[in-house]
């Protein structure tokens, strides 16, 4: 359910580019003070004066951030009526309302940017704002939701603990929590991927099947190649990123090698290995060809994700209006 919100537009307490009948030297003086913040490592908030790009730029991934919590309820909700035990589904319960609470976070921080829940969700459905390309793909085991804790969650945890530095004070300190919950999430897929390769060989060959299938999505999840990546230098040099997409990637490769070894599965990866002279392991490109696919909507799963998404909004459309009615009310009520 999305919560009621006022029409889109910029609340009164957002500072956006000046007015081009702004006066030149003030114009010239806002964007000096911006600069001079970001360069020391200090916050933008919300009525700080900020570029009309840094904005936008900040719209576009907070949004998509936003998005990617709650399209990825999807997937692990597929689970939670077939969870093998009561203690697993009260784990895959807890953890799709944590991604539930994460995208209400990061829309309350998106909307602090002039920008309304309707709005975005408007957006989301109509295919005019992206979510991560990974949550386009089917979960098909159960062994699928332990791949996702690990290997998801934990490429969201090398990619979103950075952004708790970030230069937009509202998204930092979402991210604070955020990046709490999620590094719990990855240890509880951890965990249930670790008690299935004790278990028996069918179990064992269900979490390998699915470590194969996961492996080069969650590659793709840190974005194209920083060559390839339109907006990646402009995001550092204004703080928003603190890393680029491929020195995520190496950090996530090596931190997962040796999980994987712990736990006693093969990386889908034959050019995976150590190098000595770099300090890190060497490994294969994905397929780039099929990520733009997926980012396109033509994967697996987008048209049943967007289509599940807007039913879920149309439905609760009821509730609210219920809400803005009660609101309504109480404030008649208060007058009188």
């Amino acid at each position: 359910m999305t919560a009621p919100t006022t029409p889109a537009g910029p609340p009164a307490s957002v500072t956006t580019a000046p007015a081009p009948d702004v006066d030149a030297d003030l114009a010239d003086g806002l964007a000096a003070d911006f600069e001079a913040t970001v360069a020391r490592g200090d916050r933008i908030e919300p009525r700080d004066w900020m570029p009309e790009k840094y904005r936008a730029t900040l719209v576009r991934q907070v949004a998509q951030h936003a998005h990617s919590e709650i399209i990825g309820m999807q997937p692990e909700g597929n689970w939670i009526t077939r969870a093998p035990s009561l203690r697993r589904k009260a784990i895959l319960l807890a953890k799709v309302q944590d991604e539930a609470g994460h995208g209400l976070y990061l829309y309350s921080a998106c909307e602090t940017l002039g920008v309304s829940r309707q709005e975005l969700t408007e957006k989301l459905v109509s295919g005019k704002q992206k979510y991560s390309s990974i949550f386009n793909y089917p979960t098909l085991s159960y062994a699928d939701v332990g791949t996702i804790g690990w290997l998801v969650d934990g490429a969201a945890i090398c990619n979103q603990v950075p952004l708790c530095r970030t230069s937009y004070g509202p998204y930092g300190r979402a991210m604070i929590r955020v990046c709490k919950e999620e590094s719990f999430h990855q240890r509880q897929g951890y965990e249930l991927l670790s008690t299935m390769m004790r278990g028996t060989d069918e179990q064992r060959a269900m979490v390998q099947e699915s470590v194969d299938r996961f492996w080069w999505p969650a590659l793709m999840m840190f974005g194209p190649p920083d060559a390839d990546s339109p907006n990646t230098a402009q995001s550092m040099a204004w703080g928003i990123k603190r890393d680029t997409n491929d020195e995520l990637r190496q950090k996530f490769v090596d931190m997962t090698v040796p999980q994987a070894a712990a736990l006693g599965v093969t990386l889908p990866d034959p050019e995976l290995r150590w190098d000595e002279e770099r300090g890190h392991h060497d490994f294969g490109s994905p397929d780039w060809d099929e990520f733009m696919t997926v980012v396109k909507g033509g994967g697996p799963c987008n048209a049943q994700r967007i289509a599940h998404r807007r039913a879920a909004h149309e439905d609760g459309e009821w509730v609210r209006d219920a809400a803005l009615a009660f609101a309504a009310r109480s404030r008649e009520q208060v007058r009188a």
